[in-house]
């Protein structure tokens, strides 16, 4: 870790680790992407194209036919194996449901391949757009197959991977930030004290539903859940001359146990009014399948607010990933720190207002 000399008599700036080139992932070359698909019988023509991931590498290649498929290579050390081949599994159920989820190839009898020190999976290409949320048949259609992925998802449990609660998102990353001493001093104190008052409040429960009980995440019912549902990981094709089209679910990478409403609320935005619209419209199409429980709404803003700390531990752990300075090059610095503290005040007073009725 290196660090900053003090601005001022009173301030000294904590800086995050510089980025390794010695990175896992800075040996992914092409041609070792183009090795790894040859071993699994798939030849490609030689293009590449990354997409857009952070947590993986993902590059859509073009094979010798002309057809395409996406290779996902997992980051070294993340997921465990046993962990990887539930995701596997639990989008190979979707599929068998017909839920327009994308999931790995079999391939060699597998789905999941090591190659030197990566294991990546192969998956049919898929095009599509961000659906539009403003429209609510999008919604009211996105609904119902969310519905259908909790059926699916409430079948049975997962294993291995781990459950989302106050622990893993909420107090783990909060003491690794503050125990690598990567918060800027001027910010650290202002920072810790929102994340207890915060997380203090999740803990307690003190959120109540709109019928005047109380329900928190260890009141909820877990099942297993996509984990990441926001826009980017829907995509959506017009309907063509045979009815084909609709949304169609990818990345199934953050899949864990959870409450259903964790797939519910990152498709929500704008003010309280424009919110409850939505929901009303996710619901709509939700309960043609499958019921859901009110109460879970009280949970929308605890959920946010475990995201919010998540994500920035998210970052740092990452940072030694040359990817993550070039595109966050705005994380660590004292406003960063400063415009998340504002926002953890903000959670504070959101998770003490009713939640949304609809």
């Amino acid at each position: 870790m290196t660090w900053a000399q003090p601005t001022g008599e009173n301030e000294c700036m904590h800086s995050i680790p510089d980025a390794s080139p010695l990175h896992p992932f800075a040996t992914l070359t092409p041609d070792v992407v183009l090795d790894a698909l040859a071993s699994v019988g798939l030849y490609g023509d030689g293009r590449l194209m990354a997409l857009s991931s952070y947590e993986n590498r993902v590059y859509q290649a073009t094979l010798e036919d002309g057809s395409r498929v996406v290779a996902k290579f997992y980051r070294p050390g993340r997921w465990s194996e046993a962990q990887i081949l539930e995701e596997h599994a639990f989008a190979a159920e979707l599929m068998q449901a017909e839920v327009p989820a994308v999931g790995p190839l079999v391939l060699e009898g597998r789905t999941l391949h090591p190659h030197g020190n990566f294991m990546f999976s192969v998956s049919p290409w898929r095009g599509g757009r961000q659906p539009e949320l403003d429209d609510f048949e999008v919604l009211e259609w996105i609904g119902r197959f969310l519905a259908r992925i909790h059926t699916v998802g409430a079948a049975r449990p997962f294993t291995a991977r781990p459950a989302l609660d106050l622990q893993h998102f909420g107090t783990e990353p909060r003491d690794w930030l503050l125990a690598h001493e990567l918060i800027p001093l001027d910010m650290q104190s202002a920072w810790r004290e929102a994340c207890k008052t915060a997380l203090d409040l999740i803990a307690s429960g003190a959120q109540y539903t709109s019928a005047g009980g109380r329900f928190d995440l260890k009141s909820a019912t877990l099942l297993r859940l996509h984990g990441d549902c926001h826009p980017g990981n829907i995509l959506w094709t017009p309907l063509d001359e045979w009815g084909r089209g609709g949304p169609h679910f990818v990345d199934l990478d953050d899949a864990r146990m959870g409450p259903a409403v964790q797939d519910l609320w990152m498709l929500l935005s704008g003010d309280r009014r424009q919110r409850t619209g939505q929901l009303s419209a996710l619901l709509d199409g939700y309960e043609q399948f499958r019921t859901f429980d009110r109460r879970e709404l009280v949970l929308i803003e605890p959920l946010r607010t475990l995201r919010l700390i998540h994500y920035s531990a998210w970052l740092a752990r990452r940072w030694q990933d040359p990817i993550f300075p070039i595109n966050f090059p705005w994380f660590g610095s004292s406003d960063y720190w400063r415009g998340q503290v504002d926002m953890l005040h903000e959670q504070i007073e959101a998770m003490e207002e009713a939640p949304l009725v609809v």
